[in-house]
Formats: C-alpha cells, sequence, structure tokens
C-alpha cells in the first residue's frame, strides 16, 4: 500500500499536462485578440473607441495565460520532480499556490472592473461591481496575509 500511495503522486501529471494545455491555448487565444487588435488600429488609424478595452482584454488573456503557466510549474514542482525556474514562478507548498492563485484572480479582477469603468453606461451597476470587486479583493488579500505559515 505504501508504493502505491507514494507513486500515486505521479498522477499529478495529469494536471500538469491539462494545465499546459490551458496555457498554450490561453497564449494562442491572446496572440489571436493581439492579431485582431493590431488590424482593428490599422484600419481605424487609431481611432475606433474599442480600441483601449481591447489592449486591456490583450492584457488580461496573457496574465491569465501567464498564470496557468505558473501553476502547471508548481504542481509539476509539488508532486513530481525539481524544477530549474526563477523562484517567483514557483509555488513551493499548497499555501503558497492557492495565494498564487489568489493574487492573480485579485489582478484580473481588477481588470475586468477597469473594462466595466471604460464601458461606463449604467452608473449605479458599476458602483455595485467595484464594491463588489473590492470585497472580494480585500478577502483574498486577507487570506495571503494572515492565512501565511512560517
Amino acid at each position: 500500500m505504501k508504493t502505491i500511495l507514494e507513486k500515486s503522486r505521479y498522477l499529478a501529471i495529469i494536471g500538469v499536462i491539462s494545465l499546459l494545455i490551458a496555457a498554450l491555448a490561453a497564449f494562442a487565444w491572446g496572440t489571436l485578440k493581439t492579431i485582431n487588435t493590431a488590424l482593428l488600429v490599422i484600419q481605424s488609424a487609431g481611432k475606433n473607441a474599442g480600441i483601449t478595452i481591447n489592449l486591456i482584454e490583450i492584457v488580461d488573456s496573457f496574465l491569465i495565460a501567464t498564470a496557468i503557466l505558473i501553476f502547471a510549474a508548481s504542481l509539476y514542482e509539488l508532486f513530481i520532480g525539481t524544477l530549474v525556474l526563477p523562484d517567483w514562478m514557483l509555488a513551493h507548498n499548497l499555501y503558497e499556490l492557492k495565494a498564487k492563485l489568489s493574487s492573480m484572480i485579485v489582478l484580473v479582477m481588477a481588470v475586468k472592473f477597469l473594462e466595466k469603468l471604460l464601458e461606463l453606461k449604467d452608473t449605479e451597476a458599476l458602483l455595485q461591481t467595484g464594491i463588489a470587486t473590492s470585497l472580494v479583493s480585500a478577502v483574498l488579500i486577507a487570506f495571503g496575509y494572515f492565512g501565511k505559515k512560517d
């Protein structure tokens, strides 16, 4: 039984491979958005109002893709073996992995709120979205700050 449990850690490779495929798809998605936005800038001579939102969406796409790549590397490092990568790119325990996820969620929410701010149509809905985003961000930041284990 001990051997089976010790070898079962290699099941994490399923998650690593799946995350790598998702990261590749997300980078491709960001690249397509970049190409479409570049074409929009050229075709409209930079006068289209949607360009700013598109550029923010590109940043968001690559942010998500990078986060997925970090999770794949960290999952590998936690369960399979050592990787030679910058320390900031790896989580060395499950708490650090959850903290990285929390940080990434806060960043993505901030980008999404900025997109809504630029589209500004319903100010009351924008206020509600801002309050909700702030509350969730505060909880996630508090989790990272107070939940830290030495």
